[in-house]
């Protein structure tokens, strides 16, 4: 996605420190080029640092809190999320082909 984002930056989250650090592994020229950045987080508990934009676009892919599991974890996710993207902005999660999108509005 970094490959394909243009002008654009993606953060790319999980709460795993091993996943975030194969990950950061396997691209340190997107890191580099300033397109790609990994923080460790659970999605419930994420929150953008002091200064940082709005996002325009979210995608979870393998989240366990957005699988329909765990009811109050999903609506924390989707709360935080929700505060973490601009106005009108869309979350789409892995649910098959195509991805399915998921209405932020009642986080709004």
């Amino acid at each position: 996605m970094a490959r394909r984002i243009g002008d654009g930056r993606v953060l790319a989250i999980d709460r795993s420190a091993k996943a975030i650090q194969q990950a950061t592994k396997a691209s340190l020229n997107e890191i580099e080029e300033g397109r790609l950045t990994f923080r460790q987080s659970a999605i419930e508990q994420f929150e953008l640092e002091n200064g940082e934009q709005l996002y325009d676009l979210a995608f979870a892919v393998r989240v366990g809190a957005l699988d329909g599991r765990h009811p109050e974890l999903e609506q924390q996710a989707l709360r935080q999320i929700a505060k973490a993207l601009k106005p009108g902005a869309k979350l789409f999660i892995d649910g098959g082909n195509p991805l399915t999108e998921i209405s932020l509005k009642e986080f709004r």
